[in-house]
């Protein structure tokens, strides 16, 4: 008697689900599981450079704040060296710098931040120079896939005009939702997922 097999059938597309911070960032949820959670420091008190802090809210289409969006930030750090096993260049990479973090924003008023050290600019896959920038990746309820963009900063403007990924957008205003505004000691970024200031997301 012949077999037919069968095979399951791909599951459609889901959101992150309301259980993304217990499961990335469970400090945050009110679950004390880990001594030490992942992502919590990008930039150790051994690292080098300008201590900057950095925060903002991420809107939805309407402009409320998303409360429940989770941000993973990637960086170089201050000489431009990124902690990453590809990245051989003979610059300073100091032990405590993980280039790496996880941020959700405070869950009454939208608003998320993190402290770090401005990163120096950086080479292009095609080996042209890129401004001091950070990377971010969000996800959400109601996001399928997880969103990418950049941070740059407004005091970075000769980089920042010079950057092959900034002068590709070519409207202006586009282009304005990818910098960060100098505010304080610190530097202020408000992310829209939709809407008129939509924010530019990378396709990568």
């Amino acid at each position: 008697m012949a077999h037919r097999l069968s095979y399951a059938r791909e599951t459609p597309s889901q959101t992150a689900g309301p259980y993304v911070h217990i499961g990335l960032v469970p400090r945050a949820a009110g679950f004390e599981i880990y001594d030490r959670e992942i992502g919590a420091v990008i930039a150790g008190p051994e690292t080098e450079g300008e201590r900057i802090r950095i925060e903002g809210v991420v809107h939805d289409g309407l402009g409320a704040p998303v409360k429940d969006v989770l941000i993973e930030v990637w960086q170089a750090n201050s000489h431009g060296r990124y902690r990453h096993p590809e990245d051989q260049r003979a610059l300073p990479l100091e032990p405590d710098f993980t280039g790496f973090g996880r941020v959700v924003p405070d869950f009454g008023t939208g608003l998320f931040s993190f402290e770090t050290v401005k990163p120096g600019p950086v080479p292009g896959l095609d080996g042209r120079q890129q401004a001091p920038h950070l990377t971010l990746w969000l996800v959400a309820r109601g996001i399928n896939i997880g969103l990418h963009t950049r941070l740059y900063f407004e005091d970075e403007t000769e980089a920042n005009a010079a950057d092959p990924i900034l002068s590709r957008i070519e409207q202006p205003v586009r282009r304005d939702t990818l910098i960060a505004r100098r505010d304080g000691d610190g530097y202020r970024f408000d992310i829209h997922l939709q809407g008129d200031r939509e924010t530019v997301f990378l396709d990568i």
